[in-house]
């Protein structure tokens, strides 16, 4: 494992961190490929890490694309829609002008057609991602990687780049990025924040399958993972 673990004093210095950590990526990949994409997750967690971002001056934001690790199955007017709180909370001031790719195509659910448009959306997606910005639940998930989700094992296996799953600690049915698409970038962070996460991370570190906490996953890729925390 190549695991880096910062530790901060508080919510909003986390924040200020990672997103000027996030910004340096994404300055990069414009400087020496003309364009840069990152891929963020949902929840209520990264909220001030986007606005913190959205504010960043210093980058051509008409050469970003943003989109999500991962997306529940509803529309974007939805309280539960993580485009929702992207287009909230980052994509204003400064980054308004960014391009936004959402995963959700439309329909009740994410079938072989949905996820194909949304395949479709994403062939235009610069690769490797700047950055990629994970969370990660209590039960050990990260992106939509579920305990018991119906395609845990391709999610965790296909070149994507994206896929629906279906978990019964998911609620919506999802789709997701694929962890290989996912590790495809040049920089990947951990942001979680509270005493009851660290523990969860602990765990993940230690033996056990990766099926009971996909979190695994990433952590044993050989990926570097730089872990953001505070309490």
């Amino acid at each position: 494992m190549t695991i880096e673990r910062r530790t901060f004093a508080d919510k909003p210095t986390l924040a200020i961190e990672l997103a000027e950590a996030v910004a340096e990526r994404i300055r990069t990949a414009i400087a020496e490929r003309g364009s840069a994409a990152i891929a963020v997750s949902g929840g209520s967690t990264p909220a001030r890490f986007f606005q913190s971002l959205g504010k960043t001056k210093d980058i051509d934001w008409s050469k970003v694309i943003v989109t999500l690790v991962d997306e529940r199955w509803v529309d974007e007017t939805s309280d539960r829609s993580n485009a929702l709180l992207v287009n909230e909370r980052m994509l204003q001031g400064p980054a308004a002008v960014a391009r936004f790719f959402p995963l959700y195509s439309g329909g009740d659910e994410p079938d072989i057609a949905g996820v194909a448009k949304t395949n479709a959306l994403l062939a235009d997606l610069p690769q490797p991602f700047a950055a990629v910005v994970l969370g990660m639940g209590n039960d050990g998930h990260t992106a939509s990687f579920f305990p018991g989700g119906d395609t845990l094992a391709e999610a965790l296996a296909s070149p994507g780049p994206t896929i629906a799953i279906r978990a019964p600690g998911a609620g919506e049915p999802r789709i997701t990025f694929t962890l290989p698409r996912l590790l495809h970038t040049d920089g990947l962070y951990l942001h979680i924040e509270g005493e009851e996460k660290a523990a969860v991370l602990d765990t993940a570190l230690g033996d056990g399958p990766i099926e009971d906490m996909p979190i695994r996953a990433v952590l044993r890729s050989g990926h570097a993972v730089n872990v953001y925390w505070c309490p």
